[in-house]
């Protein structure tokens, strides 16, 4: 692709950045197959190809964001299809964000929806405010139907999301020692949204973790990793929560040592392994930044990794495995999870059409609630055409979107091989031909 950049516009690294990415794009359309917004809509404008179009023309005209343009930017869920099929290897990515920051730059938008996207970035990045705020919705959890009769869809989109039950405090952070001789010692992200939705999930990658020769922290400086911040365009605020881990993990690996970083959240450990790429023009942060990147792993990379896991039952129970966007396109993981459970014993099941988004993306499902429904709606009829007993998937946003609006169990792979190693089955799987193996695993 063509571009007019000026030299002056270019003398900023970013932009510079933004040059190499439109130029490496060739036109092809082979990624309008694979958008979600494109596959409903049928709209170019939603398609990546149309959005680079859209990027490219606002951002060398240097002026401010138009509403228009506005409108098929935030469509976009980030889900990265389009950079898995793309032949020419054009990091959509990187490109989208810098719109995005170029449009909270540039464009002011509506006070209802400025008053929203802030009140949604502060409650969800503070586990405290946020179980505070589940409390608060249960009572009014009822009356969605007439919250989205009055035309107030995004609070009836939150409502909807909200458990039915009262959340738990986060855990505090804390050491857990490994049970025998210690293999090694790992970072474990304490979370946002995961720590008061469920706490669960982490509590059975401690036992796994611990179980298996590893001691395991949860570093008490750490917070939201910035994603929230970086996907609704606020640059700095993102930069800020991104260099307050990276100060936390390195006093950490210089005092006691670790030896990984790791997540159960994929949507948190696609930011966190772009760090290096994030803060690579900031001389405080750039190498530091760079080794943090380098360290993190998804839960089922560092599984497959350490190898001999110790197998107490193996649940021949049939599995839809979701792949999560951010696992499967943003970081390429996409044969570990797989691996991990098949060698734990689940019968994995593929779904129809498992590369298009459920929908979650972080808060794509408030903010674009009508568009995140119908994909929704569109991966549980492919999950329930191969009839599962079970669905998995490694992050909490697919988990919570999936689970409301299917009655088939969601869990998170780890979950399961928790249950398999020794821990009890999921919660989830209650009132299933599983309700005998539960037990207690709120240690």
């Amino acid at each position: 692709m063509q571009t007019s950049f000026s030299l002056a516009q270019l003398a900023d690294p970013d932009v510079a950045e933004v040059d190499r990415i439109l130029r490496a794009c060739v036109h092809c359309g082979f990624c309008t197959a694979t958008c979600p917004t494109y596959v409903l809509l049928g709209d170019e404008d939603d398609s990546p190809r149309g959005r680079i179009y859209l990027a490219k023309d606002m951002l060398e005209r240097a002026e401010p964001a138009r509403r228009e343009v506005v409108k098929h930017i935030d469509r976009c869920l980030s889900c990265l299809g389009c950079m898995t099929t793309c032949p020419s290897g054009v990091h959509y990515m990187h490109l989208i964000d810098h719109a995005r920051a170029y449009v909270e730059e540039t464009y002011r938008r509506p006070l209802i929806e400025r008053l929203v996207r802030a009140a949604l970035l502060r409650v969800m990045s503070d586990p405290k405010l946020f179980r505070w705020a589940l409390i608060a919705a249960l009572p009014v959890k009822p009356m969605a139907p007439l919250f989205d009769f009055a035309g107030l869809k995004r609070l009836a989109a939150m409502l909807r999301l909200a458990p039915w039950r009262l959340p738990r405090r986060p855990a505090a952070a804390g050491v857990f020692p490994a049970a025998g001789p210690r293999r090694g010692r790992v970072a474990l992200l304490s979370g946002c949204v995961e720590s008061v939705l469920a706490p669960n999930i982490n509590r059975a990658t401690v036992r796994v973790l611990t179980r298996h020769g590893f001691e395991v922290v949860q570093v008490r400086d750490e917070g939201c990793c910035g994603a929230l911040a970086h996907h609704m365009g606020r640059k700095q605020e993102a930069h800020a929560a991104a260099c307050r881990n990276i100060e936390a993990w390195s006093r950490e690996i210089n005092t006691q040592g670790i030896d990984a970083i790791l997540t159960t959240a994929s949507g948190c450990g696609t930011m966190m392994k772009d760090y290096g790429f994030m803060l690579r023009n900031d001389s405080d942060y750039a190498a530091r930044a760079e080794k943090i990147s380098g360290m993190c792993r998804d839960i089922s990379e560092f599984i497959n990794e350490i190898k001999s896991l110790e197998y107490v039952t193996r649940p021949a129970i049939k599995v839809a495995y979701h792949p999560a966007c951010s696992l499967a396109h943003g970081q390429r993981v996409t044969e570990a999870p797989r691996a991990m459970l098949s060698e734990a014993g689940f019968v994995l099941i593929d779904i129809p059409e498992s590369h298009l988004c459920c929908g979650s993306a972080g808060t794509y499902n408030i903010l674009q609630s009508e568009l995140a429904n119908r994909l929704r709606d569109r991966k549980i009829a492919n999950i329930d055409k191969v009839m599962p007993e079970l669905i998995a998937a490694g992050n909490i946003g697919c988990i919570v979107q999936i689970a409301g609006g299917t009655p088939i169990p969601v869990v998170h792979p780890i979950e399961l091989i928790d249950w398999a190693t020794g821990g009890s089955a999921p919660r989830a799987l209650e009132r299933t031909r599983w309700s005998d193996t539960i037990g207690d695993s709120s240690e």
